[in-house]
């Protein structure tokens, strides 16, 4: 069956009418369940900006890894790795407000075109610091940042791309596998980073991600995308309309401020997983049980966020979010009481399907509650809360522990997540229900 281009979305984020939906869910004979990931793989707009994100994911880890690496080997400072990590990640935070901003208001293909083609070029400007034996700490430093401040502007574009690629129904199904994506990315790139940084040196891994970003580039060349619908706003106004928009919905708001304090608070002990492995486990951070360790944590992320999108794509996500949270909670302190590391394999995998499940879960919460005129600032509220804070949970976390102990830590964190599944009910209002049955 011949299946046509999809036609611009409409405003709740599909393309074309819902006939030409039923047409594009149907393969043969068979139709998909909507809401699952089968159902928002058979887009043809959404696997191939999928697929072309996948590659690049990878590039992008294996230079993360390696950053960090080098940063520790031309130092042995681990206030170089964290000045480092903060050019890296502390954009997200300042920038993430101006990202969104653009999304909602510029050609969005255009956009994110530019911003891959300039991390692409910055990727290979740090190939060339890097070729130097002793390479400058500062231009070091100073192009990590520039990569930083690029992705803090290109993240709420793509998060607030990724739902128009599919029909709203198919949402939770296309915000599993993006969740997917990013976190077998994670596992692969820096698998694959350590090989080639011990192999063939830093500058190799650097040139082969700028190299990585003409997978987005040419998935985004082939597929349109809509112009986002004005809001009539300008200047600041713009800037903080996110803002606005999800102190005015309940659910929205809800969902900023438990990824804000989630990500602060109860995930700091994924930066301190060396330490957590070495004091409570016995296993040194450069050990092959370690590497095994953490993948393990990484293939948990993955299931959980594929188990959005098939075992529990037909569940209500807010309900999922807190139980997930509970889970997560009860997960994290029986890994934080572990003395021994065989069944810390299983356990750390356990922990990584609960936490992935929360965040795939709440994501889709969010998405569906927004309209497409300010998803790209809203989103970048959540891009600020889920990766701007990350630097400042492991600081706090870090000053936790050595004030204390790295199992008071992780308790901590597994204290706030149960904490954060009593209080935030993020089910819809009767007003909101109401809201959009009159709509409809």
């Amino acid at each position: 069956m011949s299946i046509r281009p999809p036609e611009p979305a409409d405003p709740h984020g599909g393309f074309g009418d819902m006939e030409e939906v039923e047409d594009v869910l149907l393969e043969g004979d068979r139709a998909f369940a909507p809401g699952t990931a089968r159902s928002a793989w058979s887009h043809a707009p959404f696997r191939t900006i999928y697929l072309g994100a996948f590659a690049s994911n990878i590039g992008t880890w294996m230079q993360n890894v390696v950053l960090g690496a080098l940063a520790y080997d031309l130092t042995g400072s681990g206030v170089f790795v964290g000045i480092v990590t903060a050019a890296q990640l502390g954009p997200l935070l300042l920038l993430s407000l101006v990202g969104g901003a653009l999304a909602d208001a510029v050609d969005r293909k255009r956009l994110l075109v530019t911003l891959s083609v300039t991390q692409g070029l910055l990727s290979l400007a740090l190939a060339a610091v890097a070729l130097d034996v002793s390479p400058n700490r500062v231009l070091l430093v100073a192009v990590v940042l520039a990569i930083g401040c690029a992705n803090a502007l290109y993240a709420p574009t793509f998060s607030a791309v990724i739902p128009i690629l599919v029909p709203r129904r198919d949402l939770a199904g296309a915000i599993s596998l993006n969740s997917v994506q990013m976190n077998a990315s994670r596992v692969v790139g820096p698998a694959i980073g350590s090989l080639i940084f011990a192999n063939a040196g830093a500058s190799f891994v650097f040139l082969l991600n700028g190299i990585s970003y003409a997978a987005v580039i040419v998935a985004l060349t082939r597929v349109p995308l809509p112009e986002p619908p004005s809001t009539g706003t300008q200047g600041l106004h713009r800037l903080l309309e996110g803002i606005r928009y999800a102190r005015a919905h309940r659910e929205v708001g809800q969902v900023i401020l438990v990824i804000f304090i989630f990500s602060l608070l109860a995930l700091p002990f994924i930066t301190q997983m060396p330490t957590l492995a070495d004091e409570n486990l016995g296993l040194a951070a450069k050990s092959e049980a370690y590497g095994l360790l953490y993948a393990a944590f990484g293939l948990g992320a993955v299931s959980g966020a594929l188990s959005v999108g098939t075992l529990f794509a037909g569940r209500d996500k807010a309900r999922l979010t807190r139980i997930g949270l509970v889970v997560f909670a009860v997960l994290l302190a029986g890994f934080s009481l572990l003395r021994a590391a065989p069944p810390a394999y299983p356990v750390i995998f356990a922990v990584g399907a609960a936490y992935f499940t929360v965040i795939t879960s709440l994501s889709t919460v969010l998405q569906e509650h927004l309209d497409d005129g300010v998803r790209g600032k809203v989103m970048a509220l959540w891009i600020m809360g889920f990766g701007g804070t990350v630097p400042f949970g492991g600081l706090a976390g870090g000053w936790i522990a050595e004030r204390t102990s790295i199992t008071t830590m992780v308790l901590v964190g597994a204290a706030v997540a149960a904490t954060l599944a009593a209080v935030f009910d993020l089910r819809r209002s009767p007003a909101d229900v109401a809201a959009t049955a009159e709509a409809a």
